[in-house]
């Protein structure tokens, strides 16, 4: 390789560096300050309306018995560090890519993941009401798996 190829190629790779330095600080600006992403680090509820689109699931929230006693995490992320913040994480990229590309439907839908994650909060703040439905549940009897939210799916937003 000559001197002058070894010169271009540094230099093609210098550019590539910077703009992909550049891409990523913009991207963090991006998130960071016009997008409040610190906010989604929080347990402020009002941090999941920083989307427009969940506003009135928080304005239901406020008025719910549940805003006593658990924000939108106690609900919608698992209750360990690691657990929480890959599900912030994985649900943040998520919202990022539908609401970016306008793909999702108008009465936002739960996914299988949000579900599980979902029914094993309310397993876990009313352990002492759910013991026995569970224990009963998965007796000699035959029923499928509990599902608290299939016959309490406003719990939380009822308004």
């Amino acid at each position: 390789m000559s001197a002058r190829n070894a010169f271009l190629s540094l230099t093609a790779l210098a550019l590539l560096c910077a703009a992909l330095i550049g891409a990523a600080v913009g991207l963090g600006a991006f998130t960071f300050v016009y997008a409040e992403g610190a906010s989604y680090l929080t347990n402020d509820p009002n941090a999941c309306a920083n989307c427009h689109v969940m506003q009135g699931h928080l304005d239901a929230w406020v008025k719910s018995s549940h805003s006593k006693f658990a924000t939108c995490n106690d609900c919608h992320a698992p209750h360990n560090f690691v657990g929480k913040y890959y599900c912030k994480a994985r649900n943040g990229f998520f919202h990022s890519l539908a609401f970016t590309t306008g793909e999702f439907p108008q009465n936002i839908r739960m996914h299988e993941y949000n579900r599980g994650v979902t029914e094993h909060a309310c397993l876990d703040c009313h352990a002492d009401v759910t013991h026995s439905i569970q224990v009963s549940a998965t007796g000699s009897g035959g029923f499928e798996a509990v599902s608290c939210i299939r016959c309490h799916s406003t719990v939380g937003h009822d308004t």
